[in-house]
């Protein structure tokens, strides 16, 4: 058995037979410490009990204006963020979960029906397939023929990161976006972390040192990572934070969006947007990364990289787009990659299971 062929099987057990719920997890990095808005509490107690019980994310995977959207979740698991998402792409839309562990998946399975009529919809429009999210070509799924890709601490579990992320590039639709959720470090890991099986399983011996992250994406087609939010993982066990000190670790999420032409840094071309404030519970501004939040009627100066995003994207009518001159002004300020260290440090870590 290859090196990969071992990952897969740690991951397969661990998952499939060591956790049985979410309590069973020895530290917070795969867990939930986000709030939740308010929107979405009542969309979440509507989800199964034991769907939720198996919840494994490190954070929230349910950006705004899904209405009608085709979505695929890498991981899905038990299917808990593919039923909320269910809900929030509504009936004409659609929510493809893959998972390699079958043991997951047939919870998952199981209450498809029972969601669907919770919802209201005539049929579900939720479907699981068994696969390996580094190979996704394998799906059946058009190029370019999905909307958006989400994970929630899944792609660290991965023993071919660079895979995935091509992969997700090659089935996003233009203008699509893959938003997702994971664990980083703040430096690169020793290999012998990852025989582990339960620093490997709990999220913390496959997560890419952050830096590393930003060039993958790159490699893969994502010009311009968006870093949304961040927060420290608190690792309670004595005998985790002994294995992996001295590094630290942080759940980060990133919105990664397929756009042609962006620049390889903030270039600034004297560009404006307006947001209309159109967007649903979000009257009064709405942002689109921790960089960039837009108030409703106010023209807010972005680099050309932002307005071409948001041009490209299911965005675009919220917005008014004033070109400018369109002459080069040098860099944009503040343009630099923000480190999600950086932003979690103004958060207490705190334990979520």
């Amino acid at each position: 058995m290859n090196t990969d062929e071992k990952t897969y099987d740690r991951v397969e057990r661990y998952y499939g037979e060591t956790l049985q719920g979410s309590a069973d997890l020895k530290t917070d990095a795969c867990c939930d410490g986000a709030a939740v808005p308010d929107a979405l509490k009542p969309l979440l107690a509507d989800i199964h009990p034991d769907v939720a019980s198996r919840y494994y994310g490190c954070g929230l995977v349910a950006p705004d204006l899904l209405d009608g959207l085709r979505v695929l979740d890498l991981g899905c698991g038990a299917g808990r963020d593919v039923y909320l998402l269910s809900r929030l792409v509504g009936e004409q839309g659609e929510v493809i979960g893959v998972d390699m562990t079958d043991a997951q998946l047939a919870v998952a399975e199981q209450h498809r029906d029972y969601h669907a009529e919770r919802y209201g919809y005539r049929q579900s429009n939720v479907r699981f397939v068994k696969g390996r999210i580094e190979q996704l070509g394998a799906l059946g799924l058009p190029a370019g023929g999905v909307d958006l890709i989400v994970s929630n601490c899944v792609i660290n579990l991965s023993p071919d990161k660079a895979a995935v992320l091509a992969g997700a590039f090659d089935l996003l639709a233009p203008g699509g976006e893959l938003y997702f959720s994971d664990v980083y470090a703040d430096r690169r890991l020793p290999a012998e972390l990852a025989e582990d099986s339960v620093l490997y399983g709990e999220c913390l011996a496959g997560a890419l040192y952050w830096g590393d992250f930003l060039d993958l994406a790159r490699a893969a087609g994502f010009t311009d990572p968006r870093l949304v939010d961040a927060r420290p993982l608190a690792i309670q066990d004595p005998r985790v934070k002994e294995r992996v000190a001295p590094a630290r670790f942080c759940s980060a999420t990133y919105r990664l969006f397929k756009v042609d032409g962006l620049d390889t840094g903030a270039e600034d071309y004297g560009q404006t947007l307006s947001y209309r404030g159109s967007l649903p519970d979000a009257a009064e501004r709405w942002s689109l990364d921790r960089g960039h939040r837009f108030p409703a009627g106010q023209a807010v100066a972005v680099s050309r990289n932002t307005g071409a995003m948001i041009r490209a994207s299911r965005f675009s009518a919220h917005f008014d787009f004033d070109a400018g001159d369109d002459r080069h002004r040098g860099r944009f300020p503040g343009g630099a990659d923000p480190s999600p260290f950086a932003l979690s440090l103004a958060v207490a870590p705190s334990g979520c299971c």
